[in-house]
């Protein structure tokens, strides 16, 4: 997992919440690194596609649209 349960809490807890259950830290992580992974699937193919090794800024914001 790359995006840990306290970082998931942690974004929890900066965009307003007052607590956040251990539950809640986990589907949260796990949504995130859901999304995570698919947005850099999408960029490292677009990366490929224009036959680079590098994946670069625009890879990530094309991926992401």
């Amino acid at each position: 997992m790359a995006i840990q349960k306290g970082v998931a809490k942690r974004i929890l807890l900066d965009s307003g919440a007052k607590r956040v259950s251990t539950e809640a830290s986990e589907a949260f992580a796990n949504l995130l690194n859901k999304y995570a992974y698919s947005i850099a699937k999408k960029a490292v193919r677009l990366a490929r596609h224009a036959r680079r090794k590098t994946v670069e800024k625009e890879d990530i914001e094309l991926a992401k649209s």
